[in-house]
């Protein structure tokens, strides 16, 4: 395992961490005039049962009648695979199918960029990781890349989605910085929902922060909301003053320190060269480190570092004390977009 007591400094996006290797994250590979992870983004799958519904209704019934595509949710899909009518869990099934073949044409096409070359495992994180149709199109995803000779591991990432990509957080700095701390704010801002939360470390219980869970967190599902940028970071601000007065309260001793996801890429300063196209307002070229810093510039007696790095690439560090048996591996996370990162395990002599 990396040490984590190196004395390097974290930057903003950077692509040496305490334990890995940035290789590369945000890639932005096109087909058809279009997004190659659009196939597979959140909408993809609602897609491909609307497309069976239409193709049923030309030649019967629809087993769903007259529900709105709208209404069918993942819970409900979820609870149609387990236990419901046949026919409508067959959709299901079909479209399971569809959409694993579509995400294993997606991570060959990855898998054949440099960038990604020698890739042993890769973490399926995202929103549509959070639902039993989710875990059942990853398991048929890696079934149809094996039967095509392509030896690649596919796990559903460890944590509920919307805590990997706030646990990831903690290993954006050295563990150094933690010591005598209990917890840590973080942030996960998402083209749909918005997170803040107490990462508890368990430092004691596990050095390389595999023990580490979340407290207390908020969120904000702010998609169909429209609000503007300075309406988000305000929810932002409001909410981690919250959670600092939560940690006073429950005696947890806060490092001074708050880990930011962004989708986009994040240049060494802390502001947005691009990639926030599912933001809402303009992001590109904003600061938002120093704008939270501006905010909360002290944490209890000591001066806040906020540090800032893409999405894909903190909800993927929430992976590295699992991923020690490979030396390179990803994440794809698949929500509003497709996020993705590359990673190379560090050694110890690193």
């Amino acid at each position: 395992m990396t040490d984590q007591t190196t004395t390097e400094l974290p930057v903003h996006g950077g692509s040496r961490l305490p334990q890995v290797e940035v290789d590369s994250y945000n890639l932005e590979t096109k087909e058809n005039g279009g997004f190659l992870g659009d196939r597979v983004n959140k909408k993809a799958f609602a897609k491909i049962i609307a497309k069976i519904r239409k193709q049923l209704r030309q030649t019967g019934e629809d087993p769903f009648g007259d529900k709105p595509d709208a209404e069918l949710n993942r819970k409900l899909l979820d609870a149609l695979i387990a236990k419901g009518n046949p026919e409508a869990a067959g959709v299901v099934q079909g479209a399971i199918e569809e959409y694993a073949q579509e995400l294993a044409y997606v991570i060959q096409r990855f898998l054949k960029l440099k960038e990604w070359k020698g890739t042993e495992r890769i973490a399926i994180g995202g929103g549509m990781r959070a639902s039993r149709i989710g875990e059942l199109a990853i398991g048929r995803t890696e079934v149809i890349l094996r039967s095509d000779k392509i030896a690649i591991d596919l796990a559903p990432i460890r944590n509920d989605p919307h805590e990997a990509g706030l646990i990831g957080a903690a290993h954006l700095a050295p563990s150094w910085m933690f010591k005598g701390h209990d917890a840590i704010l973080a942030v996960d801002l998402g083209g749909t929902n918005i997170r803040a939360g107490l990462v508890e470390l368990n430092l004691k219980r596990a050095p390389d922060l595999a023990k580490a869970g979340v407290g207390a967190f908020e969120l904000w599902r702010y998609g169909d909301e429209e609000p503007t940028r300075d309406e988000l970071i305000e929810w932002l601000v409001k909410t981690l003053r919250k959670l600092i007065a939560r940690a006073e309260k429950d005696e947890l001793r806060l490092t001074p320190f708050i880990g930011i996801g962004c989708p986009g890429i994040i240049e060494k300063d802390g502001s947005i060269d691009r990639g926030t196209q599912n933001l809402p307002g303009r992001w590109d070229g904003f600061n938002l480190p120093a704008r939270v810093f501006e905010e909360i510039p002290r944490i209890g007696e000591h001066r806040t570092t906020v540090l800032l790095h893409n999405d894909a690439v903190v909800q993927g560090l929430s992976e590295v004390p699992f991923m020690r048996d490979v030396e390179r591996w990803g994440v794809l996370t698949i929500g509003t977009g497709l996020g993705n990162a590359r990673f190379t395990n560090r050694s110890d002599e690193d």
